[in-house]
């Protein structure tokens, strides 16, 4: 494995070249470095890049060795926490580039890459793009279940939003517009899509009485075992992700 050697400090890297990369990139993560390169770039190209990025490879390498040295002061959103997502725990890897952005993906566990220019300690930084990139899965999920029962059963909303909610976990208002509480991204999917179905039958029958039950029986026939889920968990299902903001 090739090495960058800067001061008295040896960093060794991995390098990839890659044909559908457009530009060259640097990722640290605890205890690996890897440098990405366009397939074009030669030896001389690569070395003047790493070269170029000395001090900032130097300052990261530092800063994640610290942080991996001291996991307690970044117990939740750190490289090895556990992320819920759709009523399990995923693994969460914590990585820093030399990009100008934060992003987040998701393969089997979430990945953070972190821009050049967050600081020592970026937890609220990994904390606020994973609750964004939750908050924009949970629309996209609850506009899918909405979708279906409406082509289904003919239930469509005037709108539906996902949105922090104090208390409860969706409504129905008298205009049909419909919300649903985003930390249902956290429960497992039939969860979610048992809430959507709920409230997309108050567009139907605006009470809870039989003739409700008895819609909802036809929308979703062992919706039990959703509610039931959900009056077990809802004491600890909204705290499992609360950084602030929207």
């Amino acid at each position: 494995m090739p090495t960058v050697q800067i001061g008295k400090k040896a960093i060794p890297y991995e390098l990839r070249h890659s044909a559908t990369a457009s530009e060259r990139r640097i990722t640290v993560t605890p205890g690996h470095v890897e440098v990405l390169a366009p397939a074009t770039d030669d030896e001389l190209e690569v070395a003047q890049f790493i070269d170029r990025k000395r001090q900032w490879l130097f300052d990261t390498v530092r800063d994640m060795e610290r942080i991996t040295a001291n996991r307690h002061a970044v117990p939740r959103f750190a490289t090895g926490s556990k992320i819920p997502y759709r009523g399990r725990k995923m693994p969460l890897t914590v990585r820093r580039t030399d990009a100008e952005r934060c992003a987040v993906t998701y393969r089997n566990g979430f990945v953070v890459d972190l821009p050049h220019w967050a600081g020592s300690y970026p937890d609220s930084l990994v904390a606020s793009e994973l609750q964004h990139w939750l908050k924009q899965r949970a629309r996209r999920d609850v506009r899918e279940i909405a979708a279906v029962y409406g082509k289904r059963f003919g239930l469509i909303p005037r709108s539906i939003r996902v949105a922090d909610f104090v208390n409860g976990w969706g409504s129905c208002g008298p205009e049909g517009n419909i919300f649903i509480n985003w930390h249902l991204i956290f429960a497992p999917r039939k969860v979610l899509e048992y809430v959507v179905a709920h409230e997309l039958a108050h567009l139907r029958v605006r009470s809870h009485g039989l003739e409700f039950w008895t819609l909802l029986g036809k929308l979703i026939p062992d919706f039990g075992q959703s509610r039931t889920w959900l009056d077990r968990h809802q004491s600890t299902l909204s705290a499992n992700f609360l950084v602030g903001g929207a």
